[in-house]
């Protein structure tokens, strides 16, 4: 899906790519018995605790409620719309199934209105369609990977993404994952073949401020400008990087920027074949 630019007869226009939205059905409204409320809370948890900023406000959504597991085995589906989801980046594919049923599935590259798309141990590795891992042939791009047998898919999910398979061994195949990551995921894993559509997202610019607070996202204050008492980096006479003394450029809550959050000792560290950012060697 490509970007459309604007003439710059306003400041905001200048830089401004949006979305063509000309891969989407036009005219085709969301499924409703697909559909369900979607409360803002602020970025505040049960307590009233802000737990995560700059959130706030946006146009009102509803979620889309998503087939991550492809419950629908062996029962061949066509692919009705192709849809815009607001809460995620990448588009959604609306299938019906033989028998009525409806669903949304992530939508691919590849897959267009009126493709047919299946799910199961027998179904061909073609785009759209969903098989367990010891089945898709290596080498093959995939998305929506699950990382439990039966969890609903969980890697690869975000506009532009995908996993590749690179190998099996015994009862595992060796993913690498979008980070670059190699890792074990059991062969009874369901994954879908392709990758995920939108692949320009990454470089849409909202062009204003107006554009991202309809997103819900609130402004973001920099912590050199706040008070000492207020953030780690604050204080110091007018446009300091001293604050008083010098200082390494922390978060809110004093962590070194960039320092690794992961657990030490995590149980799924046997699961890692290779790090996203080992070194390369020559």
């Amino acid at each position: 899906m490509a970007l459309k630019t604007f003439s710059p007869i306003t400041p905001s226009n200048r830089y401004k790519q949006w979305p063509d939205y000309s891969g989407l059905t036009k005219g085709k409204k969301p499924e409703k018995s697909l559909l369900s409320t979607k409360k803002k809370s602020g970025g505040r948890n049960n307590t009233g605790v802000i737990t995560c900023r700059h959130i706030g406000g946006g146009s009102k959504q509803k979620y889309r409620i998503i087939d991550f597991k492809r419950v629908k085995r062996d029962m061949e589906a066509t692919v009705t719309a192709i849809e815009y989801d607001p809460n995620r980046s990448a588009r959604i594919a609306l299938l019906v199934y033989k028998d009525g049923t409806k669903a949304y599935i992530l939508a691919p590259v590849g897959l267009n209105v009126g493709g047919k798309v299946n799910a199961g141990e027998k179904a061909a590795p073609e785009v759209g369609n969903a098989l367990p891992l010891s089945v898709i042939p290596l080498g093959t791009a995939i998305h929506n990977v699950e990382l439990k047998p039966g969890q609903g898919g969980r890697v690869a999910r975000a506009a532009g993404q995908s996993a590749i398979l690179n190998n099996r061994e015994g009862e595992y195949a060796l993913l690498k994952m979008p980070s670059g990551e190699i890792r074990r995921v059991h062969t009874l894993c369901y994954a879908t073949i392709g990758t995920i559509g939108n692949s320009e997202h990454m470089n849409v610019v909202s062009g204003k401020a107006g554009r991202t607070r309809w997103l819900g996202v609130r402004p973001t204050v920099r912590g050199m400008t706040m008070n000492p008492v207020d953030h780690p980096n604050g204080g110091g006479e007018g446009r300091s990087k001293s604050g008083g003394g010098r200082q390494h450029l922390l978060s809110p809550w004093g962590h070194a920027k960039g320092q690794k959050t992961r657990k030490l000792r995590h149980q799924t560290d046997r699961l890692i074949v290779q790090r996203r950012n080992a070194k390369k060697n020559g």
